[in-house]
């Protein structure tokens, strides 16, 4: 079902439905921007730790080693 057909069928609900619905599709928009929020603040935690020295990183090609001699 495309978005125009979902706008078509959604305009034929009742002016209570129609409100339901946009109060659930406003709510995904919510959730959608608190979990990119918390993402962001993620990766601004673990950039911290990385800048001020509290973690050390692996390099990529050393953590695929690792991990292919743990499953061979």
């Amino acid at each position: 079902m495309s978005v125009h057909e979902i706008e078509a069928e959604a305009l034929l609900l009742s002016s209570q439905e129609r409100a339901h619905l946009a109060e659930v599709l406003i709510a995904s928009l919510d959730e959608d921007l608190a979990l990119e929020q918390a993402w962001a603040a993620e990766a601004e935690r673990r950039y911290e730790e990385i800048r001020s020295g509290r973690v050390q990183t692996i390099a990529a090609e050393q953590v695929m080693a690792e991990l292919d001699e743990l499953l061979h």
